[in-house]
């Protein structure tokens, strides 16, 4: 049915998804966050260099989400004694 370059490239997308779907999941909800925190927040004397403008509040909030989302979600952290992440990546 898919020629073999399709498969390949599904495979392609497949691995970039695994590899990169917290900065991704993250960074689409920090953006919907900061264009609705643009648009019911803001700001109204338009003196605010991110929260002024949608596209910027947009973007820093995208950054913002998929820097704190990796870094929850990465899964690799060092385990303390009691078996809860004590928040130290590990060296591979």
């Amino acid at each position: 049915m898919y020629g073999e370059g399709a498969v390949k490239n599904m495979e392609k997308a497949a691995k970039i998804w695994r590899k990169n779907r917290h900065w991704l999941i993250g960074g689409a909800l920090g953006g919907i966050g900061g264009f609705l925190y643009w648009a019911l927040v803001g700001c109204a004397s338009g003196s605010c260099p991110i929260t002024s403008s949608p596209v910027m509040s947009t973007i820093w909030c995208m950054l913002i989400g998929g820097l704190l989302f990796s870094a929850i979600f990465s899964g690799k952290h060092s385990k303390s004694s009691s078996g809860k992440g004590a928040g130290v990546p590990i060296k591979e």
